[in-house]
C-alpha cells in the first residue's frame, strides 16, 4: 500500500527537510517515527526540499507500508504524531496509486512569503516574517512581481547546490505572483511548476529591493533569461528563510 502524507511544520528547530548526518531534519524525524510505529526502516520521498528555517503547511511525502502491516491510512496520523515533536504534524494520510510519486507526480507548488512592515516586530511573528521597518512601495512591489510571471530562465535566481551539470534546466513557469495586504504588512504568493534551490527567497529579496528603490525594475528584467556569467550575474538579494512557507503542492 502506497501512502501519501500531508505534513505541516515549523521549520525553525530543524536543519531543513532533507535527511542529514546529524539527524535533525523533518525527514529524519518522520522516518524515526515510522520506525517506531512499523518496527522497520522506511524511507519517505518528499515533494522537494525546504531550507533550514522554512516552514510548511502542505508538504507532501509518500512511502510504501511494509508487507503484513494492516493499519489503515487514517490510523497512521495519530500513530505518527504521538512520536513526533509538536513542531511537526502529519495532517492527513491517504492511500494513493502505486505509481504516485510525491516529487515527480507534482504539477505545481505554491509558496507564500510574509513581510512585516511594523516599526517593531511582534514577538509572535519572530521567525515567521521578514521584518522590514524601512517602508516599501506596494505598487512597485506588484510591478516587480508582474515581471516574474510566465516562463523564464530563472538561473540568476538560483543558488548552487554543487551538483549542477551542463544539462541542468533552469526554465520554470510562474503562473501566480500575487500580493495581498495583511494586518502587519504583505503576503506574496508564488505558484509555479517548479522552484530552483533558494529561488523563492532570491525572487523575494529582489522584488523587495525593487520596491524600496534599491533595484531598478529594468535591472530586475535583465536578470531574467540571461546568462548569470554576464555582468548582471546572479541576483545577490536573498530574503531570509523566516517568512517562507510551502503552502501546498498540486497533483493531477
Amino acid at each position: 500500500m502506497r501512502l501519501k502524507l500531508t505534513i505541516a511544520y515549523d521549520g525553525r528547530p530543524f536543519e531543513g527537510w532533507a535527511t542529514q548526518p546529524g539527524g535533525n531534519t523533518v525527514q529524519d524525524h518522520i522516518q524515526s517515527a515510522l520506525f517506531e510505529v512499523a518496527k522497520k526502516q522506511i524511507r519517505i520521498q518528499g515533494s522537494g526540499r525546504t531550507d533550514t528555517g522554512v516552514h510548511a503547511l502542505g508538504q507532501i511525502a509518500h512511502f510504501d507500508a511494509p508487507d503484513g502491516l494492516s493499519m489503515n491510512p487514517y490510523n497512521w496520523v495519530p500513530a505518527l504524531n504521538t512520536k513526533l515533536p509538536a513542531t511537526i504534524r502529519i495532517m492527513d494520510c491517504s492511500q494513493v496509486a502505486e505509481d504516485f510519486h510525491a516529487r515527480f507526480s507534482a504539477v505545481a507548488k505554491t509558496y507564500t512569503y510574509d513581510l512585516c512592515l511594523a516599526p517593531v516586530l511582534p514577538p509572535l511573528q519572530a521567525g515567521l516574517a521578514w521584518h522590514l521597518p524601512r517602508q516599501l512601495d506596494p505598487a512597485s512591489l506588484q510591478q516587480a512581481l508582474d515581471i516574474l510571471k510566465g516562463q523564464h530562465c530563472f538561473r540568476a535566481f538560483s543558488a548552487k547546490r554543487g551538483n549542477e551539470t551542463d544539462d541542468t534546466s533552469y526554465s520554470r513557469t510562474l503562473s501566480q505572483c500575487d500580493l495581498q495586504t495583511t494586518g502587519a504588512g504583505y503576503r506574496i504568493t508564488y505558484t509555479g511548476n517548479g522552484f530552483l534551490y533558494k529561488m523563492a527567497r532570491l525572487l523575494t529579496g529582489s522584488v523587495v529591493y525593487a520596491a524600496q528603490g534599491r533595484l531598478r525594475l529594468d535591472d530586475l528584467q535583465l536578470l531574467l533569461d540571461q546568462d548569470p556569467d554576464l555582468p548582471h550575474g546572479r541576483s545577490p538579494f536573498c530574503a531570509p528563510a523566516d517568512g517562507l512557507v510551502l503552502d501546498h503542492v498540486t497533483y493531477p
